[in-house]
């Protein structure tokens, strides 16, 4: 598991160098293809930074409103869904955060959620209406477990900047792909000289080209990154809660709802626990924002030692009953996930009585 868990980040810091490669030669083509020296390569190139690094802060400090305000999600309070907030305040003392995110539900009947928020302080974690009515208390520790995680592994404000880089090279390339269709390159051969005419020349084929294919390859490694992170939020998750069987548990209950979520789009698609434009693939595409869950399942069943029939059983408590002291259903209360904050105990559900003793970690 923890093997897993560096051999995901170290993907991820490698893809997000990539896509800064990719906007750093882009804009340098385009700079001498404009200019025709390597000075006026590296100055567009710093017009560039500047112009990413003022976008970086405009979305870093609004892209969670943003994000909450397109989904339709709502804030709850501890009255009103009492056992969603213990488990939250449960992963929270687990993952050692110093205080419980924000909670909302979106009044959809597809289960999904998704975490938002530029750092643990900021953070906020939101679930449908069919995430709660259809998990038991093990599978909603599970996915907040994977929303948690994201919120401590930084993951929300990582993925904004690889977004946001990932829209200036699009926005660059664009910009160049009309400049130069309305004769911009043109009028700039057309000026005179012959010595660096032909070194402007072919810089200016290969910003072209660059134009064309940079944005294609950018919005593939920002994918590429966005489903690294769902496996590294996958096993951090394991890591909380001791329990990847709970986590796969979820992401089939999830996966078998057809259900698409009726407020997500492809600008939102990414921040989900689970894809939920219902697009079912056996296989990874190149943009494809998350892994196929199947294969997410599979990883977590081979961490549990269980195979597929491991998914249709409920676990058996000491007495031989589910872990939830009651018959199977949505809304029955469980034991919760032992923290891993040494003497720090874990809330207590009103509904338990007397509470059944702890799971070991």
């Amino acid at each position: 598991m923890y093997e897993q868990i560096a051999r995901n980040r170290r993907a991820s810091w490698l893809l997000a160098g990539l896509v800064v490669a990719i906007l750093a030669v882009l804009g340098f083509a385009i700079g001498y293809a404009v200019t025709g020296g390597t000075q006026g390569g590296i100055g567009l190139l710093g017009v560039f930074g500047v112009v990413a690094i003022a976008w970086s802060i405009i979305g870093y400090y609004t892209g969670d409103r943003m994000v909450l305000a397109v989904s339709g999600a709502h804030r709850v309070t501890h009255a009103e869904e009492p056992q969603l907030y213990n488990v939250v305040e449960e992963m929270t003392i687990a993952a050692g955060l110093p205080q419980p995110p924000a909670v909302y539900v979106l009044e959809d009947a597809a289960p999904n959620a998704f975490a938002t928020g530029r750092d643990p302080q900021h953070a906020s974690i939101a679930v449908t209406r069919g995430l709660l009515t259809q998990l038991d208390r093990e599978q909603l520790q599970g996915v907040i477990a994977h929303e948690m995680s994201h919120i401590r592994n930084y993951d929300i404000r990582f993925q904004t900047l690889v977004g946001i880089l990932v829209g200036m090279i699009a926005l660059v390339a664009d910009f160049f792909l009309r400049w130069s269709f309305w004769g911009g390159m043109g009028r700039r051969r057309g000026g005179g000289g012959s010595g660096g005419d032909q070194g402007q020349a072919i810089f200016a084929i290969v910003a072209l080209v660059l134009a064309i294919l940079a944005p294609l390859a950018a919005y593939a490694v920002q994918f590429a990154v966005s489903r690294r992170r769902e496996f590294l939020a996958d096993a951090s998750a394991v890591e909380l809660t001791r329990n990847p069987l709970g986590l796969a548990r979820a992401l089939n209950t999830i996966a078998t709802d057809r259900r698409p979520l009726k407020s997500a789009n492809r600008a939102t698609a990414h921040l989900y626990v689970e894809n939920p434009l219902k697009k079912t693939k056996e296989a990874t595409g190149v943009f494809d924002t998350h892994p196929p869950v199947q294969k997410r399942i599979a990883v977590l069943l081979e961490m549990a030692h269980v195979g597929p029939e491991a998914l249709a059983e409920r676990p058996a408590g000491p007495e031989g009953l589910p872990v939830d002291g009651a018959a199977p259903g949505p809304a029955g209360p469980s034991a919760p996930v032992t923290p891993t904050t040494p003497g720090a105990p874990p809330p207590q559900d009103s509904q338990r009585q007397p509470p059944p003793p702890s799971l070991p970690v």
